[in-house]
């Protein structure tokens, strides 16, 4: 089963609406998700500040910022 690491911040509108991409996508594959916060951690801080939301897969950034539906799809499938 693929991991979907999906990293966020509190208080982000756009993070929101991706979380909701990737609840949408768990209805129709399966696969598992983390949340990160990047405030809790200084170098995803650093790394990912200005990018986020971002989701990862498989270690691999698939789609930042206005997540792509379907760019997380192919990569699950």
């Amino acid at each position: 089963m693929k991991k979907v690491v999906f990293y966020s911040k509190e208080n982000c509108p756009l993070c929101d609406k991706g979380l909701a991409i990737i609840h949408e996508l768990q209805e129709e594959i399966n696969f598992e998700y983390e949340i990160v916060d990047i405030y809790k951690d200084d170098r995803l801080l650093e790394k990912f500040q200005i990018m986020i939301p971002v989701v990862e897969i498989e270690e691999e950034v698939v789609t930042y910022g206005i997540l792509d539906k379907d760019s997380i799809r192919k990569r699950l499938l």
